[in-house]
Formats: structure tokens, C-alpha cells, sequence
């Protein structure tokens, strides 16, 4: 199946071996070292609160000893043929918006939860369910472990909830956002695979299964007004770093977004 209509109809993509040996070994040196300063940070809230992930790796902040790491952060991240298969796929202009790693909880008996990302916004769920149609914001995973890591409603992308789903995602009439939703299906990943999935369907992560997880999530997608306005230009390039990289488009692409130079 095509991957333009294989994307249309389940809302994202499983590629097989994308990425080689030799990526992942410097992204997860890259990672690694990222996720320990922000552990000696965030231990606390980790172990309390139940967290699961952290964003902005390509922050200036983590990079004060070694600013080529940076750069060599922004290179692994968007190798020419990841930039070149999602404007293929997708068709338009896509940019890069921002980064995620996800683990494991603390408490290994903590629960994975359904969501649509949208819903951890302040924007009203009725202005979400008219932009479903027409708002393009993509997670790019990147397994660095093996690991079952992710469970999608198939084609919950291209609609909006069913009233179970709904019940279930919000908390609703005495259900919770742990329970099990039919239709469900559990994505096996190895290093070297690659997840393309849409950020607005309805999925959840899988902790139990696994017993670490490391798992890189490029937040990649087409410019919009309900997202235009959370990008960070400390998550961008500047501009003598965009001039060391090779394929630099998502990062120009983003500034243009902003309306503003690279800085």
C-alpha cells in the first residue's frame, strides 16, 4: 500500500529499519546525556507525579560544555531522508516544532492513559473537533530500546470520538482514561524502526511491557494558528548553527513560521 494512503487511512506510518546502527548509537549518546541533566533536575517530581516524558532536548542549556553536540543534535534529528520522505507523504510544507523522550514511569504499576494531544491545551475541545480535519501535527518516533511502545486507534485521526471513546479519554460518567478501547492496536518497535503518527488521534504509550524505554519523538507538522503560537525559538538553530547543517528545511521552515530571523 502506498504510504500517502496507508497514512490516510490509519493516521500513522511503521518504517522498518530506517534508521542504522551507527544513528542510533550517536542519538542515543546525544539523548543520554540529555535525559541525565535533566534527571539531576527533575528527580523529585519524577518519582512524586508520576512523569513519563521530558521536551525541548535541543534547549542551549543542555549543551554549555559542548556546543557542537548541538549542532550534531540537530543533524541526527533530520537526516535528508526523513525531511524528504515526510514531504513526500504529506505534501506540504512541513517544519519542526519541538522534541520528546518517553520512558518509563517511576512506579512501575502506573497506568498508561489515552489522549488526544490537543486535549492538555487551553484551547476548547469544540475549536479542537472543527481543526481535526485541517491541523497536521506529527510525532516521529524513534525506539533507541526495543520496546512495545504504542498503542493507536486506527483512523481516529480523520474523526472524532465515539461516545465510549469520549467517556473514557475525558473521564466521563464514572469511566477512566486507563480503561481498554476497542479497536486498539499495539505497535512492536525495534532500534532502527521509525513511527510516523498523528499527534491528534486518539493512543496511548505502554509501560508495563517493557522493562526500560527510550523512545526519541520528533514533534514535526504543518503551520497552523492553534499551534503557531507554542514554538519556541530556543528549540530552533541559530543561525551559525544553520549553516553547518546539510538539510536544514524544517529549521527554516520554523523561523518562517515565527516570522523572524534566526537569531
Amino acid at each position: 500500500m502506498p504510504l500517502k494512503r496507508e497514512y490516510h487511512e490509519n493516521g500513522f506510518l511503521v518504517l522498518r529499519d530506517f534508521f542504522s546502527t551507527k544513528e542510533l548509537l550517536e542519538l542515543s549518546d546525544l539523548v543520554d546525556s540529555i535525559y541525565q541533566q535533566w534527571l539531576e533536575v527533575n528527580q523529585e517530581s519524577f518519582e512524586k507525579h508520576g512523569l513519563i516524558n521530558m521536551h525541548s532536548l535541543t534547549q542551549p542549556h543542555y549543551f554549555t560544555d559542548s556546543t557542537d553536540d548541538r549542532c550534531r543534535l540537530f543533524k541526527a534529528i533530520s537526516p535528508t531522508k526523513l525531511v524528504e520522505l515526510l514531504d513526500e507523504v504529506f505534501e506540504t510544507e512541513i517544519h519542526f516544532h519541538n522534541t520528546q523522550l518517553f520512558f518509563n514511569p517511576h512506579n512501575s504499576r502506573q497506568l498508561p492513559y489515552w489522549h488526544r494531544d490537543l486535549q492538555f491545551s487551553p484551547i476548547p475541545e469544540a475549536d479542537q473537533q472543527v481543526a481535526q480535519l485541517d491541523l497536521l501535527t506529527l510525532h516521529v518516533r524513534i525506539p533507541l530500546v526495543k520496546e512495545v511502545g504504542l498503542e493507536v486507534i486506527k483512523g481516529s485521526h480523520r474523526r472524532w470520538d465515539t461516545l465510549l471513546e469520549r467517556q473514557v479519554r475525558l473521564e466521563l460518567e464514572g469511566h477512566q482514561n486507563i480503561e481498554d478501547l476497542p479497536g486498539g492496536v499495539v505497535l512492536d518497535l525495534d532500534p532502527g524502526d521509525l513511527v510516523v503518527f498523528n499527534a491528534q488521534m486518539i493512543h496511548r504509550g505502554r509501560y508495563s511491557e517493557n522493562d526500560t524505554r527510550k523512545a526519541l519523538d520528533l514533534c514535526v507538522g504543518s503551520a497552523h494558528p492553534l499551534t503557531n503560537g507554542s514554538l519556541d525559538p530556543n528549540n530552533l538553530p541559530s543561525a551559525e548553527e544553520l549553516d553547518s547543517l546539510q538539510t536544514d528545511l524544517w529549521y527554516q521552515r520554523a523561523w518562517s513560521v515565527l516570522g523572524s530571523r534566526p537569531l
